[in-house]
């Protein structure tokens, strides 16, 4: 190498050096098996760092190397501080990785000069939901160049979010923080769909997506910073041609996730749409993200609306808003663009609630010849709301008068009350204590002329989230009717209601849903006049760009049993729309040493069956890896109280890719639980154990897809 190159390359290597500052300086990366010479107070960080997650936690992410800071230790109600030992400020910026809680003072990083505090910035959670990813906080110290300082890491709340998160600790000349003009990008909407690319597990952003000067839809994503797991989208439409600006409140370096945003007139991935592996086939399921509660069951022209709260952005809680489907048969839905959407200038959270079509024109909304669907839901930023549709629930309109009713609750379950001609709202109410241990949980009624004015009429303690409440004849004799209420956990109470109270008829609650079933609804407004309930299915889709699903709609009915009046469950006629081949098997006797197996082959399937009950102490079916077992010593089927009936025990099991239903003796049980099977199942097998049982009939229905249409 000749003397000039040799010093033409030392001398980049100077400029290099100069521009990029002098090296960082590593304070911490708590990587150890122990806390070193920092100190601690209390017992909210326990020992040590931890290797990520704690139990009960949600999913910690977005720390570096194996270890971190988790003051979850033992959960949110222990306490105490955690102290570095004295440190130089040597460069211009202190760069600190921070996830948890976000209360100043109490769940918070703080930087004490000569004991006071000079710098502090707390984790960006306080409201139920949010997110344990760990992202970058920046202190410009230039002022503090030379002086000592300590590091004190502080929790001293209890309660929801009653703890920090911290890891990476390091003195810099210039901020790990991505300024906001590298967090923002101008698009021209061209498209139906803008594409936004997920990663399950990466930091949440607060995005914002402005058109014309005004946030038009704002939403928290966990934006992939490179390649996504799966692909989001809004609905554009209605924007087409307007310039349009995409902000992110935080991006970590080297995120590449707003570059990867794109436009499309069909939804990004569709070619798998419908057939993932975990996809339910015959239970309603949304294309993308999360769903939980079903919300606003009406029928209206033809149409079932399913509404349902939903997070577009994320397969977890979060950025509630109400999805919406519709069907014609039960069976066969098509999904429609979104139809409430929170975080705009009038709405904050759209929680759960109930749609009602106003036949009469009470509230006024009515422009057309269209009935109006009104929505009755709660917007956290204000209280009970409610929003209307003229175009047959394809669009909603706020109304301005909202909240139409302001208390300490949510759920609003609105129906139309005949006998007194106005409108009763059944609503989860509670008092105003601070202790959940002693606050009353409870269902307020409420009563209007118009949807809009309402006044409190009644309360009923002892029932928790999400009301409902109907009249039904009493084994089909519709002079002789009963009410019946329930809530989230489907624990349900048979009574009387005069349009304002509602008085039960016995003391406790009886019980026909069990399993992962929870928050379910009844539609309004039936054109037969069936009571037709669908729940929330409580089943994680692991590695689904979707996640959670709906139950199947069951037919509610009212009979009278040797216990007294009870409701029971049955799958709705419809499921027979999509009967297959079918195989059946007749007066068979069954025992340890000769079960029977009935030939199929599918991963579908609605299985009737009816057992004499014999000398067996046990019997079922087996369906792939699974069992459903009848203890006739215990009188169980699985979990659930079910006595034979004249000697036999009839089931009807609904089997789909994710889950399956257990309906017990024509619906007196109904359970809905878990279900994988990754590949066909080519029989269903019949067992008896410790003695003999008779298949009197059983008949195995192969199911095809609801949604090949």
């Amino acid at each position: 190498m000749t003397k000039s190159i040799a010093t033409f390359l030392f001398c980049c290597l100077c400029q290099a050096t100069l521009l990029a500052g002098e090296p960082d300086i590593l304070i911490a990366d708590f990587e150890g098996s122990n806390y070193g010479d920092w100190t601690t107070t209390g017992e909210a960080f326990g020992p040590a760092p931890v290797s990520g997650t704690l139990p009960g936690q949600m999913k910690v992410a977005g720390f570096e190397g194996k270890g971190l800071v988790n003051s979850y230790f033992q959960g949110d109600g222990t306490t105490g501080t955690l102290t570095s030992p004295p440190l130089k400020i040597e460069r211009k910026t202190i760069n600190v990785l921070l996830g948890g809680g976000g209360y100043a003072d109490e769940t918070c990083v703080n930087l004490l000069v000569d004991d006071k505090v000079v710098r502090t910035a707390t984790g960006p959670n306080t409201q139920p939901g949010g997110s344990e990813t760990l992202d970058w906080y920046s202190w410009n110290v230039a002022d503090l160049l030379g002086k000592t300082a300590v590091i004190q890491i502080v929790d001293q709340r209890t309660g929801g979010w009653g703890h920090i998160n911290v890891d990476h600790i390091v003195q810099s000349d210039t901020s790990y923080v991505v300024p906001a003009s590298a967090r923002q990008r101008e698009l021209v909407l061209e498209k139906t769909f803008l594409n936004l690319p997920v990663k399950n597990g990466a930091a949440k952003r607060r995005a914002s997506l402005i058109v014309d000067g005004q946030v038009v839809r704002q939403f928290d994503i966990e934006l992939a910073p490179g390649e996504p797991d799966w692909w989001a989208h809004i609905d554009i439409c209605s924007f087409r041609g307007k310039n349009a600006m995409l902000n992110v409140d935080a991006l970590s370096r080297g995120d590449r996730g707003l570059t990867l945003v794109d436009q499309t007139d069909a939804i990004k991935d569709a070619g798998s749409l419908y057939d993932e592996p975990l996809r339910p086939q015959f239970h309603f399921s949304q294309m993308r993200g999360w769903n939980n509660d079903p919300n606003g069951m009406v029928y209206y022209a033809g149409e079932y609306h399913l509404f349902y709260q939903h997070n577009p952005y994320g397969c977890s809680w979060g950025n509630m808003h109400w999805g919406h489907a519709v069907s014609k048969d039960l069976v066969h839905w098509k999904e429609l663009p979104i139809a409430l959407f929170p975080w705009t200038q009038a709405v904050a959270h759209c929680f759960s609630g109930s749609a009602v079509v106003d036949k009469n024109n009470t509230a006024g909304f009515q422009t057309g010849d269209e009935k109006t669907i009104v929505a009755i839901f709660t917007d956290t930023g204000c209280g009970e709301a409610i929003a209307y549709s003229n175009d047959r629930g394809r669009t909603f309109t706020y109304y301005q008068g909202n909240p139409v009713v302001k208390h300490r609750g949510r759920d609003p379950k609105v129906f139309w009350y005949a006998p007194g001609r106005h409108w009763v709202m059944a609503v989860y109410d509670e008092d105003g204590s601070r202790d959940r241990k002693t606050r009353k949980q409870r269902i307020a009624f409420y009563t209007s002329p118009d949807l809009k004015q309402w006044t409190r009429q009644s309360q009923l303690d002892g029932y928790y989230e999400c009301p409902e409440i109907f009249e039904l004849p009493v084994d089909g004799d519709g002079k002789n009717t009963r009410w019946v209420l329930f809530a989230a956990d489907a624990r349900y109470t048979v009574g009387q209601f005069d349009g304002k109270r509602f008085t039960p008829d016995h003391e406790g609650k009886h019980q026909v849903h069990w399993g992962a079933f929870y928050a379910s609804q009844t539609f309004n407004n039936t054109p037969d006049g069936r009571r037709i309930q669908i729940g929330w299915g409580r089943i994680p889709m692991p590695g689904m760009p979707f996640n959670q699903m709906m139950t199947f709609p069951c037919r509610l009915t009212l009979r009278t049993t040797d216990e007294g009046i009870r409701m029971f469950a049955n799958p709705v006629k419809e499921i027979e729309l999509l009967h297959g081949d079918d195989s059946t098997v007749c007066n068979t006797m069954v025992t340890p040493e000769t079960p029977v197996a009935v030939a199929t082959r599918g991963r579908l399937f609605d299985i009737r069956a009816e057992f004499e009950v014999d000398s067996a102490k046990a019997f079922g079916l087996r369906i792939g890896n699974t069992e459903i077992v009848y203890d006739v010593d215990k009188a169980m089927l699985m979990d659930m109280p079910l006595k034979p009936v004249d000697g036999k025990i009839r089931l009807q099991v609904l089997v789909d890719r994710s889950s399956v239903e257990v309906c017990g003796n024509d619906g007196r049980v109904y359970k809905t639980q878990p279900f994988r099977s990754d590949s066909e199942i080519d029989a269903i097998h019949v067992f008896s154990q410790g003695g003999s049982t008779a298949i009197r009939s059983l008949t195995v229905h192969q199911l095809h897809s609801a949604w090949q249409q």
